[in-house]
């Protein structure tokens, strides 16, 4: 379980343009961190570099649990979720099959996955393709491997942006249940989150 996550010293650059640097943050089991900033900052770059998928121009992120600090490769592996501004769903699949591939790709079961379908009122949808559904109804879809295959750390990316007002009190719910079970949240926002959360905001 993760204790802890450390981001220490962090710069980011795009092309010939500094994002951000000197960014540091402690994020702790139980813990919920809303990320904030001007459009353009790099709040999405900064989950995408704690997710492993980009690097740093310089700084380095840590995960640390009961004994230490863990080794990050096997953190990104198993105890992390992202959840971009892009769902990155196949629009060729059906509802279904897509929240299947997901949630056996994370770790997770048919049970886990009729569970999330279950929370999220997924269940009309699931016979539809993918490229039918709403902005909104993709979204849910994307948040259901939260529920499906557990893991601590959450990096969300605009979560509410789809969301009807419902939706957005369901989803604050499910967060609010994953940091009282000790998980962690980072989550970059326009929008208040519906939980408590400290503010950490980007500057150039």
């Amino acid at each position: 379980m993760i204790a802890a996550l450390e981001i220490l010293d962090l710069a980011a650059r795009r092309g010939e343009r500094r994002l951000f640097g000197g960014f540091g943050l402690r994020l702790a089991a139980g813990e919920a961190v809303a990320l904030t900033g001007a459009n353009g900052a790099g709040k999405t770059t900064l989950l995408r570099i704690v997710a492993g998928l980009i690097r740093p121009e310089s700084g380095r992120v840590r995960i640390l649990d009961a004994t230490g600090e863990a080794d990050l490769a096997a953190c990104r592996a198993t105890q992390i979720h992202l959840v971009g501004h892009h769902d990155a769903l196949k629009g060729g699949r059906t509802a279904g099959e897509e929240l299947d591939f997901q949630v056996r790709w994370t770790g997770g079961t048919a049970s886990d996955a009729a569970r999330a379908v279950d929370r999220l009122g997924l269940t009309r949808l699931l016979a539809l393709p993918v490229r039918v559904l709403s902005a909104g109804q993709r979204r849910r879809l994307a948040l259901a491997r939260l529920i499906a295959s557990p893991r601590a750390l959450w990096l969300l990316d605009e979560p509410l942006a789809p969301l009807d007002a419902a939706h957005r009190a369901l989803l604050g719910e499910i967060m609010a249940e994953h940091v009282s079970r000790g998980g962690l949240i980072l989550a970059a926002v326009h929008d208040p989150l519906p939980i408590p959360a400290r503010d950490a905001r980007l500057t150039p």
